[in-house]
């Protein structure tokens, strides 16, 4: 690397792409498009692609992975408590972490004010809902 890249670069405007890994593509499906409510776009032998309110998520196919033990994935929501009740519904189990203080619904708060709750997908992909703080 030779230092600062020169402004815009080929990615400053180019739209991101999520990648996660799934042993069982049917299972995923299920869970993204049927507990998520998030759009398949499509399902081909290398991936599952949903759209993600407009950014592309690869669930790729995969033999055999070990899930990262850090969020990888998650969504800024309005109402976290509401997301959390509606997910819940669906099936959704919300993660309790040792030395973090969370609440009944299992948001923990920030120590900027924001409230994040995490859950995990079928493969163990650690997922998490986020409500930005309340402004000042």
């Amino acid at each position: 690397m030779s230092g600062l890249a020169n402004w815009p670069s080929a990615v400053t405007d180019a739209p991101p792409i999520a990648f996660l890994a799934t042993t069982d593509a049917e299972r995923a499906r299920l869970f993204y498009a049927g507990v998520l409510g998030v759009r398949l776009v499509t399902d081909d032998q290398f991936a599952l692609v949903f759209d993600l309110a407009g950014t592309m998520l690869r669930l790729v196919r995969v033999e055999s992975f070990t899930p990262q033990p850090f969020t990888v994935l998650g969504w800024r929501v309005p109402d976290i408590d509401a997301a959390i009740r509606q997910l819940s519904r669906g099936g959704v189990h919300f993660e309790r972490f040792e030395g973090l203080e969370q609440d009944e619904a299992g948001a923990w708060k920030a120590p900027g004010g924001a409230r994040i709750a995490w859950f995990k997908d079928p493969d163990g992909n650690l997922l998490s809902l986020s409500q930005d703080a309340p402004l000042p």
